[in-house]
C-alpha cells in the first residue's frame, strides 16, 4: 500500500489546476487571436513550417513593392516619349508648311514662332521628373536637369549615359530608365554638304541625297563611312576623295568627270556643286549625330535668315527643309525605337507582377491552412476545459477539506 500525505494531495490538485488553467488559457489565447499557433510549443513543425512562408512572403512583398516602382517609372518614360512624338510630329508639318513656295517672309517668320514655342515644350518633356522629383532621362545624375540652355540659347544635355536597373524578382532585372543622350541627341543626322570657308563668293553645293546605301558601303571597303571630300580643280570639274586614308583615295563619279553646275553621283550619294572657282572644297558630312533639338533650332535660325533671292539662297533654302525633314523622321524614328523596347520591358514587369501575385495567394492559402484557428472546434475545446477546471476546483475543494484531525 502507497501512504499518501495531505501535502501530496494538494501538490497534486493544484498542479493538476494549474496545468487546466494553462490548456484554458491556450484555447482562449487561439480564440482571441485567430492562430492556431501561436508559440512555437503550439505545433513545432508548424511553427517551422510558418517561419519560412513568412521569409517568403516578405520576399514576394519586397519585389511587389519593387514591380509598381518599375511599372510607374516605365509608364511616365512611355508617356514622355509619346508627347515627344506628337510634338515632332508636329514640327514637322510646320516643317513641310515652311517649304511652301508661296510663303512670303513673314509667313515663314510666324512658323518660325510656332517653332520656338515647340521646342520649348520637347525641353519640358525632355527635364520630365518623377514622383520623387528626379529627373527621369539624366542617366544616374537624377538631381541634375537633364536639358539646359547655354549661353548661346542652345539646349544641352547635363546628365551622364547612365541606365538604372531594379531587380523584381530572384534572378531577374529590368531597366527603369533611359538617359536623354541616347534618345534625344545621338540621332543620326542626314548627309549634309559642308562649304570650305576658304570658297570664292556665291559657291554652294545643293541637292546632297542619299539613294544608293550599298554603293556607300562599297566605297568604303564595308568600314564604317566617313566625310568625302570635294574639290573643284582648273578644268571646272569636282573630284571626290576618301580624305581618311594616306594618301587620300580616290573616288569615282557618275558622269565621270562630274562638272561645277551638273548633278553628279559618288558613293552612293548625289549631290551638285555651283558657282564654285578651282581650289574651291565641300565635304559631304556622313556618319554624323545631331540632337533633335539642334535639329530644331538649326531649322527656326534658318527660317528666320534665309530668303529665297538667289540661286544660292533658294537652294540653301530647300536643303534646310529638306535635312530638317530628314532628322526629323530620324527622331522619330530614335523615340519609336524606344517606344518599342519600352514595350517590351513593361510586358515583362506585367508578366513579373502576375506571377507575384499568385505566388502571394498560394503562399498565404499554405501560411492558413497552417496558422488559422478553427473557430468550432476550439469554442468545443474551450467549453470543455471549463467544465473539467470547475469539476476540478470542486473536487480539491471537497478533497482538501479531509484531514485525520477532523476524526479525532
Amino acid at each position: 500500500m502507497i501512504r499518501i500525505s495531505s501535502q501530496q494531495v494538494f501538490s497534486g490538485g493544484i498542479n493538476r489546476l494549474q496545468e487546466l488553467n494553462s490548456n484554458l488559457n491556450n484555447t482562449q489565447q487561439q480564440i482571441s487571436s485567430g492562430k492556431r499557433v501561436n508559440t512555437p510549443s503550439d505545433d513545432p513543425v508548424a511553427a517551422a513550417r510558418i517561419l519560412k512562408l513568412d521569409q517568403e512572403l516578405s520576399r514576394v512583398e519586397t519585389y511587389q513593392r519593387n514591380v509598381n516602382l518599375a511599372d510607374n517609372r516605365l509608364s511616365q518614360e512611355e508617356s514622355a516619349l509619346e508627347n515627344s512624338i506628337d510634338i515632332l510630329q508636329r514640327v514637322r508639318e510646320l516643317t513641310v508648311q515652311a517649304g511652301n513656295g508661296a510663303l512670303s517672309a513673314n509667313d515663314r517668320r510666324s512658323i518660325s514662332s510656332e517653332l520656338t514655342e515647340r521646342l520649348g515644350q520637347l525641353a519640358d518633356v525632355a527635364n520630365t521628373r518623377d514622383a520623387s522629383g528626379e529627373y527621369i532621362f539624366s542617366g544616374f545624375q537624377g538631381s541634375r536637369q537633364a536639358f539646359v540652355q547655354d549661353a548661346a540659347g542652345s539646349w544641352q544635355y547635363q546628365g551622364d549615359e547612365g541606365q538604372r536597373v531594379l531587380e523584381i524578382d530572384d534572378g531577374v532585372t529590368v531597366p527603369i530608365s533611359d538617359h536623354g543622350k541616347g534618345i534625344f541627341v545621338s540621332i543620326p543626322k542626314a548627309i549634309t554638304g559642308v562649304e570650305a570657308v576658304t570658297n570664292s563668293a556665291g559657291s554652294y553645293i545643293s541637292g546632297v541625297e542619299l539613294t544608293d546605301t550599298d554603293a556607300l558601303q562599297s566605297a568604303f571597303g564595308g568600314a564604317v563611312p566617313n566625310d568625302i571630300r570635294l574639290t573643284v580643280n582648273g578644268a571646272g570639274e569636282v573630284v571626290a576623295e576618301n580624305p581618311n586614308t594616306t594618301p587620300a583615295t580616290a573616288l569615282a563619279t557618275n558622269p565621270s568627270p562630274a562638272l561645277v553646275g551638273e548633278e553628279f553621283e559618288v558613293a552612293g550619294i548625289r549631290a551638285t556643286v555651283s558657282d564654285a572657282a578651282a581650289g574651291d572644297e565641300f565635304t559631304l558630312a556622313i556618319n554624323v549625330r545631331q540632337s533633335v533639338f539642334n535639329t530644331i533650332e538649326n531649322l527656326i535660325a534658318g527660317l528666320d535668315s534665309l530668303g529665297k533671292d538667289s540661286a544660292k539662297s533658294s537652294a540653301q533654302f530647300d536643303t534646310l527643309i529638306a535635312d530638317s525633314l530628314s532628322n526629323l523622321d530620324n527622331a522619330q524614328d530614335s523615340l519609336l525605337g524606344k517606344q518599342t523596347e519600352l514595350g517590351g520591358r513593361m510586358n515583362s514587369v506585367e508578366s513579373t507582377k502576375k506571377f507575384l501575385e499568385d505566388s502571394s495567394v498560394y503562399t498565404n492559402e499554405i501560411r492558413s491552412e497552417l496558422q488559422d484557428l478553427d473557430y468550432a472546434e476550439a469554442i468545443s475545446n474551450l467549453s470543455f476545459q471549463s467544465f473539467v477546471l470547475q469539476a476540478a476546483q470542486q473536487s480539491f475543494a471537497q478533497v482538501s477539506q479531509l484531514s485525520l484531525f477532523d476524526r479525532l
